[in-house]
């Protein structure tokens, strides 16, 4: 029996925007997605639940589940709509949070906006975590939270919430690679790629550093660096397009499909991140052919089964050149060790997860 989802992504854009999508489509059920545009996210954060649920009375059917994401105050939305939607289940996803990402240096932190997740948590029937690592890290930082505040802290509503979180993976459309053959000739040297956010919490400097080391090595290799700005500029990117020179054979943001091209030319994928709460970009990557090394931090240990993690995972910057040094050297080793790589990645794919995501939200 089909049943009616209510999806509410008060963000949607970027990953946010192909998670909820990618729902939609997967889906057995009929799922109705209702979204803002991906700016002013912390206009977003306070003001978005009233422009929902202003769009909430005209849906065809009255929902049997709520999904609203992180970015969502649950309980102005659930206010305002109580006279038709009290009643319905709601489940919170919490892509990120406010609490534990990290600032940007010199920034303080506003916990206005740890107190909405907190607030959204309180008020969902269910909470879900893209992530074991981001499960823990919130949990960890929460009781300090509410120690921050003067009296009736909340402290004793912690194990309540926490007893009804659960990890519940993104799920990627990780199909649309398929079609896409892998086109590296052979000769050409390793291409290793950059497919994150030209941002701050991904660390590009350790990036570039590890490259300027091979460089200063002899070694010889390509690099693409991808992946979206948001910043008017990038001194340390456009700083390392003239240094690396020829080396780099793609620059800025690649619209869907030079996207997945890219993806199936790319040997080695490199994450230097300081924040990662799942790792969308390096799943599509691994599917994609490339062989990851990655931080033996965060969220990417829970990406790979334990039997990769020593070829996979490093431990700083010296460890990170010198499998790059390894990787550059041997392109036929990585390929051999990328396939079973991404065998194992299929299990973030929509065509796993989507039955997983409805019985989730289906059976509270």
């Amino acid at each position: 029996m089909t049943k009616h989802v209510l999806l509410l992504e008060p963000y949607c854009g970027g990953s946010h925007r192909a998670w909820a999508e990618g729902y939609v489509a997967h889906s057995r059920h009929d799922v109705t997605l209702l979204g803002l545009a991906a700016r002013f996210w912390k206009w977003r954060m306070q003001g978005g639940a009233v422009n929902l649920a202003e769009k909430a009375p005209a849906l065809q059917h009255r929902p049997d589940a709520i999904l609203a994401s992180d970015m969502l105050n649950l309980p102005a939305f659930l206010a305002l709509t109580r006279d038709t939607l009290a009643d319905v289940p709601v489940a919170l996803y919490c892509h990120e949070n406010q609490l534990t990402y990290p600032l940007p240096p010199g920034e303080k932190r506003d916990l206005t906006y740890g107190m909405i997740n907190w607030l959204s948590m309180l008020a969902a029937d269910r909470v879900f975590f893209n992530s074991r690592f981001h499960l823990e890290d919130w949990f960890q930082a929460l009781p300090n939270m509410l120690k921050h505040f003067p009296d009736y802290s909340h402290l004793h509503r912690v194990d309540d919430v926490r007893a009804k979180a659960s990890v519940l993976p993104v799920a990627c459309d990780l199909e649309r690679l398929d079609g896409v053959p892998r086109s590296a000739e052979a000769g050409d040297p390793p291409l290793i790629l950059w497919n994150q956010r030209w941002e701050y919490d991904k660390n590009p400097e350790t990036f570039f550093r590890a490259l300027y080391a091979l460089m200063d090595a002899g070694m010889v290799f390509r690099v693409a660096i991808a992946g979206r700005s948001h910043r008017q500029s990038a001194p340390e990117f456009e700083a390392a397009r003239e240094r690396l020179g020829e080396r780099v054979v793609h620059f800025g943001y690649a619209e869907a499909d030079a996207y997945t091209r890219l993806l199936r030319r790319a040997d080695v994928v490199v994450s230097t991140a300081i924040h990662e709460f799942f790792g969308v970009a390096v799943v599509e990557a691994i599917y994609a052919g490339c062989f990851p090394l990655l931080p033996g931090r965060l969220s990417y240990p829970e990406l790979l089964p334990e039997r990769f993690h020593g070829d996979c995972l490093y431990d700083g910057l010296g460890d990170l050149v010198n499998r790059l040094r390894w990787a550059v050297a041997h392109p036929e080793a990585i390929q051999a060790a990328s396939e079973p790589l991404r065998v194992v990645m299929r299990r973030f794919s929509w065509r796993r997860l989507s039955d997983v995501y409805d019985h989730q939200l289906l059976s509270f």
